[in-house]
């Protein structure tokens, strides 16, 4: 994972939505003490249990947020996107890290330091705003995933993962992101044999269809 303690360019921080609300003098001070990393496909960001002593922010790829059950199988948490971040929680509660980040893809990652980020929230009353609705927001997805656990038998997981993993495309809801079915299951607490018998049923049955590389929900 390599490095690059050069300052960013402001231009790079006023298009991530956490920042975007920052005037140009706060958004050049905090561009210097900002840096780079680079991470190829399969390497790990953070750990768990380690010190939390950085805020990433993904400019580029993708990467899964993972942990282990009591047997040691990876349980996958969320996926992270261009412009979402990891680590703010250690910080705010000077916990150490509560799950592993691992780049799906190749990636490149900002991050800030504790006290930069720290300083970051106590300049700026806009970004703590910004920063605890997306603490909400993230409350409330893990809610329904645990009310889809406890709830919903593996066919209604898979379609209600789905479900959250599409979006509108031309009045159509669609899932544009490839995701395994070996990453569903364990996403959703299943076996990957079951979520695939899960998915050919759906489709035979209609309720969600092929077109290329992406998966359509017709009728939603």
């Amino acid at each position: 994972m390599a490095a690059n303690p050069c300052s960013l360019n402001p231009v790079v921080l006023r298009n991530l939505p956490l920042f975007s609300g920052l005037d140009d003098v706060e958004l050049d001070k905090l561009s210097k003490v900002a840096s780079r990393k680079r991470v190829e496909r399969g390497a790990s960001v953070v750990r768990a249990g380690e010190v939390t002593d950085s805020l990433y922010i993904l400019l580029s790829g993708r990467a899964k947020v993972t942990n282990t059950d009591e047997e040691g199988r990876e349980i996958i948490l969320a996926w992270l996107g261009p412009s979402e971040f990891f680590g703010e929680m250690g910080l705010l509660d000077g916990s150490p890290r509560s799950a592993n980040v691992v780049a799906a893809e190749a990636c490149e990652l900002m991050f800030l330091s504790k006290d930069a980020f720290q300083r970051c929230l106590q300049d700026n009353f806009q970004v703590a705003q910004k920063l605890m609705k997306i603490l909400v927001q993230r409350l409330r997805e893990a809610d329904r995933k645990i009310e889809s656990l406890a709830l919903l038998d593996v066919y209604g997981r898979v379609a209600r993962l789905l479900l959250d993993m599409s979006e509108e495309v031309d009045g159509l809801r669609v899932v544009k992101k490839k995701i395994s079915k070996q990453d569903m299951a364990k996403m959703i607490g299943a076996s990957r044999e079951m979520v695939s018998k899960v998915m050919r049923d759906l489709e035979l049955r209609g309720y969600i269809r092929y077109d290329g590389d992406l998966l359509v929900i017709p009728g939603v």
